[in-house]
């Protein structure tokens, strides 16, 4: 089989350097990312677009691998557009329904760039969504609540925080791990 793209789908911080998304992608060589938006940051409807063109412009099969608001934008764009992809790692996906700590979007800000409703429909394609137990920015209830609403397979990670630089994660050998379990997954199915 093909070795697939493994395209990953940062957050609304976009690009961090010691985030392990942005390990990963010097890590892997069929890795990379969404690139980051230069104007509208905040819009969901750009990042949705900027994510279909990165799918589109893939000449192997894709695998997402989205972070925290870019699980929201995956699941937006599931919703808006259907080209087919191998599945996604679904990694700490926050809350966008109830207020974000300091430092955050407002939730102003959230509903005005078009981030709600958050779409409750069945992913289209294999999901696993990995949830921490402590994340301040999704309840690990409401993160089974997301994941059961979209057909995800869990991983519960335990008391990780927001599997970010704050909490503690910057290279993260298990996101290489449960990308290759959830490939070879996709693979036998």
């Amino acid at each position: 089989m093909m070795q697939p793209t493994v395209l990953l789908v940062p957050g609304l911080r976009d690009h961090v350097a010691e985030h392990w998304q942005t390990h990963l992608e010097k890590k892997l060589p069929n890795a990379r990312s969404v690139q980051p938006l230069t104007r509208d940051k905040l819009s969901c409807a750009l990042r949705v677009k900027a994510l279909d063109e990165a799918v589109a412009d893939s000449p192997q099969p894709v695998l997402l691998v989205a972070h925290s608001a870019g699980v929201m934008m995956v699941a937006h764009w599931a919703r808006a557009v259907r080209r087919p992809i191998l599945g996604a790692l679904l990694v700490a996906p926050p809350d966008l329904e109830n207020p974000l700590p300091e430092g955050y979007p407002q939730m102003e800000d959230i509903t005005r760039n078009g981030w709600l409703p958050i779409p409750r429909q069945p992913l289209p394609f294999s999901s696993l969504m990995a949830v921490s137990t402590n994340d301040p920015l999704c309840s690990f209830e409401r993160g089974m609540e997301l994941a059961r609403q979209w057909g995800s397979r869990v991983v519960n990670l335990g008391a990780v925080g927001h599997v970010n630089p704050a909490s503690g994660f910057g290279e993260w050998p298990r996101a290489e791990a449960l990308i290759q379990e959830f490939a070879l997954d996709l693979v036998h199915q």
